[in-house]
C-alpha cells in the first residue's frame, strides 16, 4: 500500500484523538508506575527510567552515569555476573539500556507470562548491585573503547561534541554523555557506588509496563518486587547551572582527513517542552518539519537541493523532550564544487526568505498530516509507547502532557510557528560548525 494511503487510513481509524489505555499509581516508597495496556500480542515491555543522567553528574566525573549503566549488568547477591541478560535471553526476550543527559533507562521485552521474573531481577539490581575492582577495571576499558570507536573515530561526532561545548558555556548539556576521556579514565569503584547508592532508588525511578497486562496484575507484582525497596534520602533537586545570555554567534571549523563529504551544521538555543505549556515546543516541532523534515518537499530541500542545486542533503532537527533548554538545528551538505561558504550563504538566504514570507499554506497542511501520521506510527507498539511515556515523565512532563501532545501539534497555527521561528533563529544564540577534509579551509 502506498505510504500516503496508509497514513490516510490510519488517520481515519485514529479519529480525533490518540487515546492510550494508561493507568498510573505510586508505591509507598515513591516508585511511580505507569501501565499501558496493549493486548494485540502476548508480550510485555518493562522499562525502568531513572531521573538521573549525564547532566546530573558531579563535576569532574563526566561519564559516570553511562559507566554505571554498563556496571548495572554485573551481579548482585542473588545473580551472578552476566546472568541478567543471559536469563532474559533464555526466556526468549531481549534487553538493553541507554543513557542521556536527563535519564538512564533499562528495558526488557519478553512474553507476558515472564513479567514476574523480569520484575524480580530488575528490582534486585535497583538497590543490591555488587561491584568488584575487576568489574570496574573491565567496564572502564569498555567505555573508553566505546568512546574511541563512536566519538574519537567519527569526525561528525567530534564536531557535535565541540559544538555542544561551545553552545553551552555553563549548562552541563555541553559535556558529552559518554564523558571526557581523561575523566572517564579516572572513574573508580567508589565513584560508581556513590552515584549508584544515591540515585538508584524507587523514589527516583519510573516503572513503565506496556503490553498484554492488566493494571491490577502489575500493581500486585510491583508491590511484591519493588515495594520492599528502601527509598534514597540523597536525591537532589535537578537545579542545574543555567546559560547566561548569549551575545554573539560562535563558529567552529574542523578539518579531518577522514571526511569525504563536507557539511555544515548550525544549532540554536531553543526552549524545551514544559508541563502544561507545550505550545512553543509544538510550534518548533512543526517548524523543524517545515524547514528540513522531508528530503523532497521541505523548505531547505526544495530551495537548496532542487531549485538552486547547491546541496545534496539538508535537514532540520528539534526535540524539546528535555529538562532544560536544548537546541534547534540545521544541516546542509553541498554538492561537489560548492564551498561551505556558498552553501551557508544560500542556507541563510532561504531562512531569511522564510522568515519574511512564512510557510506555503498547502505545505503547512501537508506537514500537519505527516506529523499526525508519525505520531500514530510511533504509538503502534507497546515498546514505542513505553519509550514515549518514559522519556516524557523522566524530564518532568505528565501523562496528560503526553496525551495532549498530538492534538496540540494539530492546533498550532502558522502565526505560532513564525513567532517561534523569529525567536529561535537568532544568530546571537547560534553555533555554526564546518566539517571538511584538510584541503578545504574556513573563510
Amino acid at each position: 500500500m502506498h505510504r500516503s494511503l496508509t497514513a490516510a487510513c490510519l488517520l481515519a481509524l485514529a479519529g480525533p484523538a490518540l487515546a492510550d489505555d494508561v493507568t498510573t499509581f505510586t508505591l509507598e516508597n515513591g516508585l511511580d508506575v505507569v501501565v499501558i495496556e496493549d493486548h494485540r500480542a502476548p508480550a510485555v515491555t518493562q522499562m525502568v527510567w531513572y531521573r538521573i543522567g549525564a547532566a546530573d553528574e558531579p563535576p569532574g566525573h563526566s561519564g559516570i552515569a553511562h559507566f554505571l549503566e554498563h556496571l548495572m549488568f554485573q551481579g548482585t547477591d542473588d545473580m551472578a555476573e552476566g546472568a541478567f541478560s543471559a536469563t532474559v535471553e533464555e526466556n526468549g526476550g531481549t534487553d538493553n539500556a541507554f543513557t542521556s543527559w536527563d535519564y538512564t533507562a533499562y528495558f526488557q521485552r519478553v512474553a507476558a507470562d515472564r513479567l514476574d521474573l523480569m520484575m524480580k531481577m530488575e528490582a534486585d539490581r535497583m538497590r543490591d548491585l555488587q561491584l568488584t575492582e575487576d568489574d570496574v577495571t573491565t567496564e572502564r576499558q569498555v567505555i573508553l573503547e566505546e568512546r574511541s570507536q563512536r566519538t574519537d573515530g567519527d569526525p561528525g561526532s567530534l564536531l557535535n561534541e565541540q559544538m555542544a561545548a561551545a553552545q553551552f558555556m555553563n549548562h552541563p548539556y555541553g559535556i558529552p554523555v559518554i564523558g571526557w576521556r581523561h575523566e572517564m579514565a579516572a572513574l573508580s569503584r567508589q565513584d560508581a557506588l556513590d552515584f549508584y547508592q544515591a540515585n538508584y532508588a524507587p523514589n527516583n525511578a519510573i516503572l513503565i509496563v506496556a503490553g498484554d497486562v492488566q493494571p491490577d496484575e502489575v500493581r500486585a507484582l510491583a508491590e511484591k518486587h519493588y515495594g520492599p525497596l528502601a527509598p534514597s534520602d540523597r536525591i537532589k533537586p535537578r537545579e542545574r547551572p543555567q546559560e547566561p545570555p548569549q551575545l554573539a554567534e560562535r563558529r567552529l571549523a574542523m578539518q579531518d582527513e577522514r571526511v569525504s563529504e563536507p557539511y555544515l551544521v548550525r544549532s540554536y538555543l531553543a526552549p524545551e517542552r514544559n508541563t502544561g505549556d507545550q505550545r512553543k515546543a509544538a510550534a518548533l516541532t512543526i517548524l523543524a518539519e517545515l524547514l528540513g523534515g522531508n528530503q523532497t518537499n521541505s523548505v531547505l530541500a526544495r530551495n537548496l537541493q532542487f531549485d538552486r542545486q547547491v546541496a545534496v542533503w539538508s535537514a532540520a532537527f528539534y526535540d524539546g523532550t528535555s529538562v532544560d533548554p536544548d537546541t534547534f538545528g540545521l544541516y546542509v551538505s553541498p554538492v561537489p564544487g560548492v564551498s561551505l561558504a556558498d552553501a551557508e550563504k544560500a542556507m541563510d538566504e532561504v531562512i531569511a526568505g522564510f522568515l519574511v514570507s512564512g510557510p506555503d499554506p498547502a505545505q503547512f497542511a501537508r506537514i500537519k498530516t505527516q506529523v499526525r501520521a508519525a505520531e500514530i506510527y510511533g504509538r503502534d507498539s507497546a515498546g514505542g509507547l513505553a519509550r514515549l511515556y518514559g522519556q516524557a515523565l523522566s524530564v518532568g512532563l505528565t501523562v496528560q502532557d503526553v496525551q495532549d501532545w498530538p492534538e496540540i501539534l494539530q492546533s498550532i497555527t502558522e502565526d505560532e510557528v513564525m513567532a517561534a521561528a523569529r525567536e529561535v533563529l537568532n544568530r546571537d544564540n547560534a553555533v555554526t560548525g564546518w566539517l571538511t577534509p584538510p584541503q578545504e579551509t574556513a573563510q
